[in-house]
């Protein structure tokens, strides 16, 4: 059905002047704040650039430049900030938390975190599926034994974690070559997954 053809909800003025109003006033509020997330834009970019760690957070998989600086600003600069990876999982909410009462035990997410920054580490992770041969094999395995989709996302996040971390802590690029050697010399059932399938 064309929009010529379309029928009116309400002929009202009286309903109709006020919100015509309405949208002219989000319109303007919104050419602001694209013009304010331009500005923050520059900024952030300009920022990341002159950043030692870039070239690390530059050579993991589709981390692109929207996700780079914000998978560096979740490690900052203090290395000596997280012990190791699992403090990391836990304070971006990807660990999950294993609650017990009585002999039941059972598994969820953590409420208590910082949502962007868990987001950051899901996102990357389900983007990463496309650019990574060991993540698209692991997300492929888990889809083979049922997991759902979202699940599988948030477990990709936490091995993530735990290179990017090794990355960050070493001040060394990822590369996807040695890392996919370091699964053969361990033998990986990953390896063998994608080989077969």
């Amino acid at each position: 059905m064309s929009i010529k053809n379309a029928m009116p909800l309400t002929e009202d003025t009286g309903v109709i002047e006020p919100n015509q109003l309405l949208v002219e006033v989000l319109i303007a509020q919104f050419k602001v704040l694209l013009k304010g997330i331009e500005s923050l834009d520059k900024v952030i970019k300009k920022a990341y650039k002159a950043q030692n760690d870039k070239v690390i957070f530059d050579s993991f998989p589709c981390a692109g430049r929207q996700l780079a600086p914000r998978l560096l600003v979740a490690l900052g600069s203090n290395r000596d900030r997280y012990d190791d990876a699992s403090e990391l999982q836990k304070y971006a909410g990807i660990a999950p938390v294993m609650e017990r009462s009585g002999k039941k035990m059972w598994t969820h997410w953590r409420y208590s975190c910082p949502t962007f920054l868990r987001q950051t580490f899901v996102k990357w992770a389900g983007l990463s599926i496309r650019y990574s041969f060991w993540a698209k094999a692991y997300y492929e395995q888990q889809i083979s034994k049922g997991k759902p989709h979202n699940s599988i996302i948030r477990s990709l996040a936490f091995k993530w974690i735990r290179i990017v971390f090794r990355c960050w802590k070493t001040h060394t690029p990822y590369d996807e070559s040695k890392y996919l050697e370091a699964l053969k010399r361990r033998g990986s059932p990953l390896l063998k997954f994608a080989i077969n399938s």
